[in-house]
């Protein structure tokens, strides 16, 4: 039981350019890093064959490195395309895992392209309306709900 002494434990361990805590199960933690689900979390460890109730701060950096080359590319793990966050690029028609600061751009940029083409999502978008179909006569406000105002007695 020496490989899961205190000695060996780290608090912090950084995986993806994220700092994840060392108390946290390595499945949920990997869950912190932006593009990455339960779902996906679990599919990577079984392709690294890192038990997922392993503490993260019981990672050795081999396993760290294993892990951070499964999420860099991971149709090549073994991962189904279905469940990769970005599916059929509209520039380059490939499917993708885009993670951290490259998920945010691509999202930033996915809404520009929408106002440029002045689509319906993109005009509500631009006039930051509600846009998935939302009712908007009660919400979606921006100084607060409608209320019933009571005269003073």
């Amino acid at each position: 039981m020496e490989k899961y002494s205190s000695k060996n434990f780290r608090h912090l361990v950084r995986i993806y350019s994220t700092d994840l805590p060392g108390d946290f199960k390595i499945r949920i933690a990997l869950t912190r890093i932006k593009g990455i689900s339960h779902r996906t979390s679990g599919a990577i460890l079984r392709a690294v064959g890192v038990d997922e109730d392993l503490r993260v701060g019981y990672l050795t950096s081999e396993m760290v490195e294993k892990i951070e080359e499964a999420m860099a590319d991971l149709v090549a793990t073994g991962v189904p395309e279905w469940m990769l966050n970005r599916q059929k690029d509209p520039e380059t028609g490939e499917s993708t895992q885009l993670l951290e600061s490259d998920l945010l751009l691509q999202h930033r940029t996915d809404i520009d392209r929408m106002i440029r083409k002045r689509s319906w999502r993109g005009i509500r978008h631009s006039r930051a309306l509600k846009v998935r179909g939302q009712r908007t006569k009660s919400t979606g406000r921006k100084s607060g709900s409608l209320g019933v105002s009571r005269k003073k007695e």
